[in-house]
């Protein structure tokens, strides 16, 4: 059973270091995530119907470290969704106060379960016994368990308990993260403005502007390659004051060239190589 969990936790965590936690795709990738350890969780009910513990040792080492790794990633993909899917529309201050909130909400459970978090987290093994096996309910502190975790026979009670805490310490570096992109986001919009206010105006070819679009998009070093061909357009338009107009009808015309159809790309290439070589000849 060890071994079995340390495969799937390792598997699970390989496909989370895959997902952009601040791409565009976050909902639809938390979404998959719940689904995908729900159906861990399923598994790992199901072969607990026929398995035995050798020992009670190793039924603590399940409820208190083992399978709270798993439900800690589902309660934290889960809280994701819910926090992504109903993240107000508006202002970078309203979104900033939103996230804020959701922060709150963390220190009101660790305050909440100050006592049993601290004996968690000091590693105390006292109370594992009441604490991390089954039929125990004698001594078992009233539980929030969710829709996740309701069997008697796969839960202590306990054993979600710490699956929340592993969620919420994971939540709060993803939230706090999240405030740190939202106040970068914020000095990029202000700089955007200042460079309305000041522009500076491409001067070429719109033809130009647009192969340089389209290579920027082709290329994925564009917020990780999750950005439409209209929305670099726009961004370009607006940063240089000029109207791209019907740009697709431009690339089809740029794919149907005889010669060189990056012409703008290998002008700028021919350019830079100039200016090096010159200024190595002072």
């Amino acid at each position: 059973m060890k071994e079995l969990l340390e495969n799937i936790l390792s598997e699970i965590d390989v496909e989370i270091d895959e997902i952009d936690l601040y791409g565009y795709d976050i909902v639809e990738n938390s979404l998959s995530m719940v689904h995908r350890l729900q159906a861990v969780l399923n598994d790992l009910k199901a072969k607990l119907q026929t398995y035995s513990f050798p020992a009670k040792e190793d039924e603590i080492t399940f409820f208190k470290t083992q399978k709270p790794e798993i439900l800690g990633r589902l309660l934290f993909f889960y809280k994701i969704y819910r926090i992504e899917t109903q993240c107000p529309n508006g202002s970078n201050d309203v979104i900033r106060n939103y996230i804020s909130k959701e922060l709150d909400n963390l220190t009101y459970f660790f305050n909440r379960n100050l006592d049993f978090y601290q004996y968690y987290r000091s590693h105390s093994t006292l109370y594992d016994e009441y604490y991390f096996v089954r039929g125990k309910s004698d001594l078992r502190l009233c539980t929030d368990s969710a829709q996740f975790d309701k069997d008697p026979n796969f839960s202590t009670g306990y054993d979600y308990k710490v699956a929340k805490i592993i969620a919420n310490e994971m939540l709060r570096i993803y939230l706090n993260k999240r405030l740190v992109k939202l106040e970068t986001n914020t000095q990029v919009e202000d700089n955007l403005q200042k460079c309305l206010k000041y522009p500076f105006r491409f001067t070429g070819k719109k033809v130009f502007l647009i192969e340089l679009g389209y290579s920027l998009v082709s290329s994925g070093d564009i917020n990780n390659g999750n950005v439409e061909i209209k929305e670099m357009m726009n961004f370009l338009g607006t940063v240089f004051q000029v109207e791209l107009g019907d740009y697709y009808a431009s690339y089809i015309a740029m794919k149907e060239r005889k010669k060189d159809r990056t012409a703008y790309l290998s002008r700028l290439q021919e350019s830079l190589v100039k200016r090096m070589d010159e200024d190595d000849s002072k």
